[in-house]
């Protein structure tokens, strides 16, 4: 039986095999606290990357990229740097978005938001 969340998960867990099969290796996932949610942390060399994964199946209202606003901007650095604490992470850190549309289609989008459009 199909339950709402099946398909958000089933998109990230594709978009973890995307990205280990590309390198990155996974530390931590759906990591969740009042205020947001973290899809996947993943690290790649020295740097911790936070990744939020995106699932259209269409893209009449744009891609996964354009989904995300200034309010879920500011709730993914507040996330990330909770996690940072929490962890004691003092090194690169950067966001990168993972949108999965319904053709099966991935485009990774490296360093998608930048510190200045938090």
């Amino acid at each position: 039986m199909f339950r709402p969340g099946d398909a958000g998960q089933q998109a990230e867990e594709r978009a973890a095999r995307y990205l280990e099969d590309r390198g990155l290796r996974p530390l931590a996932s759906n990591v969740r606290r009042p205020w947001g949610e973290i899809d996947l942390v993943m690290r790649e060399h020295d740097t911790v990357v936070f990744v939020e994964v995106r699932m259209r199946s269409r893209s009449d209202y744009g891609g996964g990229l354009e989904s995300i606003d200034r309010r879920k901007r500011g709730r993914l650095r507040r996330m990330a740097e909770t996690w940072m604490l929490e962890q004691q992470w003092d090194g690169p850190a950067r966001f990168d978005v993972v949108a999965l549309d319904g053709d099966g289609g991935i485009e990774w989008i490296v360093d998608a938001i930048r510190g200045d459009e938090l």
